[in-house]
């Protein structure tokens, strides 16, 4: 008998916000805030449930608006959902959360686990996301790609809303 040899995938990557480690890690945990920065390019977030609390659940959906991308869907015609658990949350230095899609293509199935930490800089907040157990059906690189954008996002929300500057 034999095995499937089925590699896991993971990615990492990162970037410096300016804004203390404190807001950054804020942003991470704020639902309004969330739906403002998560969602990666064009794509629209909706929060349909958030406890940010050790052992605490959220799901949020996001929405692809541009309709030559749709066909990326994961989960519905239009849109991924996904739901996890906070796992680990160390204010200003950590967060670690588990998500699923909501999905019946097996390529985007199993539970990925996703480490963010936080780290001075000189110019503000190192961020480092960790995917660990990406599904096969999504290529790291377009994971890493989907984070950096998102925390371009993040660092446009920050800076705008006069956040910035200063260490935690």
């Amino acid at each position: 008998m034999t095995e499937a040899n089925v590699e896991i995938a993971s990615s990492l990557v990162s970037r410096i916000i300016p804004a203390p480690r404190r807001k950054v890690y804020g942003a991470f945990l704020d639902p309004g805030k969330l739906a403002g920065w998560l969602p990666p390019g064009h794509m629209n977030c909706k929060v349909h449930s958030f406890d940010p609390r050790v052992g605490g659940h959220f799901r949020l959906s996001l929405f692809y608006t541009d309709p030559a991308e749709a066909a990326l869907a994961k989960s519905s015609d239009e849109c991924d959902t996904f739901w996890g658990t906070f796992v680990e949350l160390h204010p200003g230095l950590r967060i670690v959360e588990t998500i699923r899609f909501e999905t019946r293509l097996a390529e985007f199935t199993g539970e990925m686990r996703i480490t963010v930490t936080f780290h001075d800089d000189e110019e503000g907040t190192e961020v480092r996301v960790l995917c660990e157990n990406i599904p096969p059906g999504i290529p790291p690189e377009s994971n890493e790609a989907g984070w950096l954008s998102s925390l371009d996002k993040l660092r446009r929300l920050l800076v705008c809303d006069g956040t910035s500057g200063g260490r935690a």
